[in-house]
């Protein structure tokens, strides 16, 4: 044994320095990877491009090599925080310290499983969208309960853009029971919510009525809005109670308003919880105007395998304003909370590959 003890070290002695560096740097390539980090709350800035350590899957995790992700309003406003409270609560107090890697959703390659996975294996094309985050970066761990397998007719870019809007849609519009023949208004339809929220409003048979600025008419038209009303000239509660349902996808329809525009007994859908959605829930309930409903959207597999099957039918498309890399991703945030986003911000992580999904 000391023999070849002896052997071992003369090889090593043997190699040279510049053998040695390169030894060296392909060790720390296997286990570091790039990443968009931040590490104290601010303005876009406060994120940086670092090198971290590769995350290792825990039994019940896969690890996806991540070819695109995007940021989403989770994103910025988490960084920020924004409602300081909420942020706090999520992340820590005075800097972020459980969530250091922001990203929800992603579409990517799995590159290696838990023990306890069964659904994936090395080298299927998933997407998904976690609250875990951490989707900024060439490699992250997920659940498998949050994952599942792309669309066969998308490309990575058009896969990332699924989850956030497409989840929060579909879990508000089939909380409020939307049914054929209903009219349902959507506030903020030009947005990542707001364009999911059409197509899928039209998919259950909804006359869809969306509020957006006039610049963006033709893109929710083209997406099946029925009619569409210039939120910066017109007041959608004036033709009175019209809708059975008004979903506000950015908090802005007013709460008055949008009591005013809804039949007696519909269901006003605000895009998270808060004092309105409790309070006016109670008025609304006790003076039997309506339902509101205000909370965080849940869905999982389920709902991301029924956004697939749209995805593959020509029923859902995600809608990509810009894409950038990872690289300016400070760039990203400034532009998905400047408040003018129309659809999804990409982030590019690996090389791109395209689709005939997505906008422009």
């Amino acid at each position: 044994m000391s023999n070849l003890t002896s052997v071992v070290a003369t090889i090593r002695l043997m190699a040279s320095p510049g053998q040695q560096a390169a030894a060296s740097r392909d060790a720390a390539s296997r286990t570091l990877m790039k990443a968009a980090v931040y590490r104290e709350y601010g303005p876009p800035e406060v994120i940086r491009i670092e090198d971290v350590e590769k995350p290792v899957p825990t039994a019940d995790e896969v690890r996806v090599r991540i070819v695109a992700s995007t940021v989403s309003t989770a994103d910025w406003r988490l960084r920020k925080p924004d409602p300081p409270p909420l942020g706090w609560f999520m992340n820590g107090l005075q800097r972020p310290k459980k969530i250091n890697i922001l990203g929800m959703e992603f579409a990517g390659t799995v590159d290696a499983i838990g023990k306890n996975v069964t659904r994936f294996k090395v080298g299927d094309r998933v997407f998904g969208g976690s609250f875990r985050f951490g989707a900024h970066a060439e490699h992250a761990c997920f659940p498998e309960r949050s994952i599942a397998r792309m669309p066969n007719n998308a490309g990575f870019e058009d896969a990332a853009a699924i989850p956030y809007g497409g989840i929060s849609a579909l879990h508000f519009l089939k909380t409020a029971g939307v049914k054929p023949g209903q009219k349902v208004l959507i506030y903020g339809a030009s947005g990542s919510v707001g364009t999911a929220a059409v197509q899928l409003a039209k998919h259950f048979g909804a006359h869809v009525t969306a509020v957006c600025s006039a610049a963006n008419f033709e893109l929710v038209r083209s997406l099946g809005a029925d009619e569409v009303i210039d939120y910066t000239k017109d007041d959608f509660s004036r033709a009175g109670r019209v809708y059975d349902v008004i979903q506000d996808t950015v908090g802005k329809s007013g709460f008055w308003r949008s009591m005013h525009a809804l039949k007696r007994g519909g269901v006003y859908v605000l895009p998270g919880p808060g004092p309105v959605p409790v309070f006016g829930g109670l008025w609304a309930k006790v003076t039997g105007a309506g339902t509101v409903i205000g909370a965080l959207a849940q869905g999982g597999v389920p709902a991301l395998d029924f956004l697939s099957e749209l995805v593959e039918r020509g029923r859902f498309r995600p809608f990509i304003e810009r894409r950038y890399p990872l690289a300016d991703i400070a760039e990203a945030h400034r532009h998905a909370e400047g408040g003018h986003k129309k659809g999804n911000v990409v982030i590019t992580i690996a090389p791109r590959t395209t689709s005939g999904c997505s906008g422009p």
